[in-house]
């Protein structure tokens, strides 16, 4: 019995020193030069399917290769925005998220705020 309260107590004291707490204010130092940079890269998926990235049309076959050549070139994480219109099929949007998840980005869903009534 004084063995388990024993490993429970261990337990507790180790896995409280790696809970951080988030609900401090802390004043983070400031900095002259930024090192992370992110690519943000936006595809859009009209109602008529057409795809556009960062405002260019182009086909439903090139947007893996665009997505490549745009977020190649960084060492840290992309991003890709997603604008698709409400009534394009589930199929094509997961498609498109597959691709970005592939080449390591975050894939951000653009969305309209709801009107309050």
């Amino acid at each position: 019995m004084t063995d388990i309260i024993f490993l429970l107590l261990i337990f507790f004291m180790l896995t409280s020193s790696f809970i951080t707490p988030s609900g401090l204010n802390v004043n983070l130092p400031s900095a002259k030069k930024s090192e992370i940079v992110m690519q943000k890269v936006s595809v859009t998926i009209t109602d008529d399917l057409r795809y556009m990235v960062n405002e260019q049309e182009v086909s439903r076959e090139q947007v893996e290769g665009i997505l490549t050549n745009e977020l190649s070139g960084t060492e840290k994480e992309g991003v890709v925005v997603l604008h698709v219109d409400k009534t394009v099929p589930t199929e094509r949007f997961v498609e498109i998220a597959g691709i970005a998840a592939a080449l390591n980005a975050k894939v951000s869903i653009a969305t309209k705020p709801t009107e309050r009534r």
